[in-house]
């Protein structure tokens, strides 16, 4: 099977040592994207509200990257700060798909990275 690392300016660069995403195969696996700026490396911090906004446009500038978008889209996780935020990411994160929702779950972790609020990693399947 074949890998290759998928990489954009237009996603914030990694914070560690691991890839924005690796396509191997059909598949897209997404790093977990926090709320950073692309270019600025900035977090996005006013409201839960921008903060999950700018997690799905960094992962958007992902996918199309690699030629996808949110159609591709079959398995997503949302790491939350606190179980309490879960309403306001969810019904942003709905937004940025078409009725046809990939399977997911969603949980409160003790820190994430940067102390943000709200992490979502996701895999993708190219064709779908």
């Amino acid at each position: 099977m074949s890998k290759k690392i998928i990489q954009t300016d237009k996603a914030p660069a990694p914070i560690g040592p691991y890839s924005q995403a690796v396509l191997a195969g059909n598949l897209l696996f997404v790093s977990g994207q926090v709320a950073l700026t692309p270019g600025t490396g900035e977090l996005v911090t006013q409201d839960i509200a921008s903060e999950t906004h700018q997690v799905m446009h960094n992962i958007k500038a992902i996918l199309n990257e690699a030629g996808l978008d949110f159609q591709h889209v079959v398995k997503t996780s949302i790491f939350l700060s606190d179980m309490g935020l879960f309403g306001a990411v969810n019904e942003i994160y709905g937004s940025y798909f078409s009725g046809a929702y990939p399977a997911r779950e969603t949980m409160a972790v003790k820190t994430l990275p940067k102390n943000v609020n709200v992490e979502i990693t996701v895999t993708a399947m190219v064709g779908a």
